[in-house]
């Protein structure tokens, strides 16, 4: 097994990272697409006084 120099070993590493990123993003970007569509954030203001009043 030849020896890489460390220059080379890092540019191996970003082409992991790079595609790795993108995926996370696209993933966080549906999650938000789904959440929204789906309405979970309808009535923000409503849940965040429920627990001020008195039922």
């Amino acid at each position: 097994m030849a020896r890489q120099r460390h220059g080379e070993l890092t540019m191996d590493i970003l082409y992991l990272l790079i595609p790795l990123s993108v995926v996370l993003v696209l993933a966080i970007l549906a999650a938000l697409w789904w959440a929204v569509y789906r309405g979970q954030f309808e009535s923000v203001e409503q849940e965040g006084e429920r627990i001020l009043r008195d039922d």
